[in-house]
């Protein structure tokens, strides 16, 4: 019943096949003359040889010979019988065995797998749709989105322009619909006016004409657009865009944010609000050797110890956790237990000699921007750059390649404190990776990802801290769907808050198991319109009270699970 359906449907929605109904009943008509006439003749030629058959019988020959399946039950003797048998068999093989399978494909086939396609690839959504996102190009950066948007069951559909392509996402688990991403019509289809955000990652222009259609008929709805070029943001915003992200900028500022360089201070790497989220290295201080319960972290600072960093590996820590030399600590708080806690750990500043420069490889968009926040924050830097694209009187820049021990040498690379290695291609950053690594065992090393894929890569290859352009992308723009500021810690770390799940309510959090069970740590509660930071094991769960927790992303998949909204 399916299959005729979609058969039906095909045929009724689309001229070009009703055009060919014609056709086919011609085709129809024609076998079944040319089967009546045989068979008559059949029936004459027999009595010329003395055989005598019923018309039954004529037709069942017919069918036989042109069938070319020959029983051989029923022949003739004359030689214009057998030329008959010929004529028959001949006129058969072209009507049934080479032009009916061409029409059963085309009339029968052909709309079936149309209709199964158009069934996986719609062009318009239900007319109920709500509070949807709309994406309008698949591309790493999507790809997370949508991890995340089904990870928080949020509705979404990207739309493609290809039926080819739509189909191949689909079978990636991928809700799609078909529909060029400059009409307007499209948009309507898609009830972007119930939308609650469209997503625009392609090109610069392409993000431009996509705003600009939007804007003619939804004046109010929010979109997102990412700009490669910094000239285009201010046109982006000019075309309607409610949020420009310059990725490469952002990438860059977190990669910068959590360098070891120049003292023992504490990287503010997060806010929300009240609370800050920081990390702090312990090289050289009296808390190396201690463990966490024995630092009296929490106990003199206020300061929540959510997580230790040791080597790229982040780990939930335990009152029994021992602070190593190599540790970097993440801690939540507010910024003036951070001030305090740095008051009296600047005192130890061994962690690296002052004055020896970091070294940036490669000064695209995102090493331009790395270099913009060290010169905010007074961090010697230099850029390994191959192309002589700046002037060389330029003191920040060594021009060579990175994998030239003679360029490193250049750069001060036996001193430095970290490397920060910034190229496009991962394939790139994994080998650099691998030879500054062998290189200095000590050096800390932080690399971009473009693709996730090759993060778990670049830790093996010896890189501290990896930040992947698709996460980073994914969480900005999730955190824009959910009103948060963009908080994007470190590859496989996260931050999110959400309602108290029902589950937890009138549970004091050292009841709730929420860290055993899960995994992730609740830095703050927003409370009654006040954000209690740090909370107190007794603290019990309001029914209006709102969780703010860091995790890895398999602890806040464990926690979604686990104590659902």
């Amino acid at each position: 019943m399916k299959f005729l359906s979609a058969i039906i449907s095909t045929i009724s929605g689309s001229k070009i096949v009703k055009a060919n109904i014609g056709l086919l009943a011609k085709y129809l008509l024609v076998i079944i003359v040319l089967i009546t006439a045989y068979s008559i003749v059949f029936h004459y030629l027999m009595a010329l040889e003395g055989q005598k058959h019923s018309w039954m019988t004529g037709f069942y020959w017919t069918m036989v010979v042109m069938s070319t399946l020959g029983f051989g039950d029923i022949t003739f003797t004359s030689d214009i019988g057998r030329a008959f048998s010929v004529l028959v068999l001949l006129s058969g093989v072209i009507l049934l065995l080479i032009l009916l399978p061409f029409v059963f494909i085309k009339f029968f086939f052909a709309p079936w797998m149309e209709a199964q396609a158009r069934s996986r690839a719609p062009r318009e959504l239900p007319p109920d749709t709500r509070n949807h996102v709309i994406i309008t190009h698949y591309d790493p950066v999507t790809a997370d989105l949508i991890e995340k948007l089904v990870s928080h069951k949020k509705d979404y559909v990207v739309v493609v322009d290809e039926l080819q392509r739509a189909i191949q996402l689909y079978d990636k688990n991928i809700r799609v619909a078909v529909g060029d991403i400059d009409d307007p019509k499209t948009y309507f289809r898609l009830r972007a006016q119930n939308a609650a955000l469209v997503v625009a990652t392609n090109s610069d222009q392409m993000n431009t004409n996509i705003t600009l259609t939007l804007r003619e008929d939804f004046e109010h709805l929010p979109i997102v657009t990412t700009s490669e070029s910094p000239h285009s943001v201010d046109i982006l915003q000019l075309a309607g865009s409610s949020r420009v992200l310059q990725l490469h900028d952002l990438l860059g500022g977190s990669l910068a944010a959590w360098t070891i360089a120049g003292d023992c201070k504490s990287n503010m790497i997060g806010r929300y609000d009240q609370l800050v989220i920081a990390q702090a290295p312990v090289i050289g201080t009296p808390l190396v050797g201690k463990t966490l319960a024995e630092s009296g972290i929490r106990e003199t600072f206020g300061l929540t110890v959510v997580g230790i960093w040791e080597r790229g590996t982040f780990m939930i820590p335990g009152p029994e956790t021992t602070i190593d030399r190599t540790s970097v600590l993440v801690f939540a708080g507010t910024e003036a237990a951070v001030a305090a806690y740095d008051e009296v750990y600047s005192f130890y500043q061994i962690c690296k000699v002052a004055g020896d420069p970091v070294i940036i490889v490669g000064g695209g968009r995102v090493g331009h921007a790395i270099a913009l926040r060290f010169q905010k924050a007074d961090i010697p830097y230099l850029i390994i750059e191959r192309a002589k694209k700046r002037s060389e009187e330029d003191g920040h820049f060594v021009f060579g390649d990175a994998a030239d021990i003679h360029t490193l040498q250049k750069a001060w690379f036996e001193k430095a404190p970290a490397a920060l290695i910034t190229s496009h291609d991962d394939a790139t950053n994994i080998y650099l990776t691998k030879y500054l690594r062998s290189l200095r065992p000590d050096m800390q090393i932080l690399s971009r990802a473009s693709e996730d894929r090759n993060v778990s890569t670049l830790h093996r290859a010896g890189a501290d801290f990896v930040m992947s352009y698709a996460s980073l992308g994914a969480n900005a723009i999730f955190n824009f769907l959910m009103n948060e500021e963009t908080m994007f810690l470190a590859e496989g770390l996260n931050f999110f808050h959400l309602p108290a799940p029902r589950s937890l309510i009138g549970k004091a959090l050292a009841q709730s198991g929420i860290r055993e069970k899960t995994g992730c740590t609740v830095v703050a509660i927003q409370h009654r319109g006040e954000t209690v930071i740090n909370p107190k094991p007794s603290h019990a769960i309001d029914k209006d009270d709102e969780l703010i927790l860091i995790g890895t992303y398999d602890a806040e998949s464990s926690f979604l699970g686990k104590f659902p909204a």
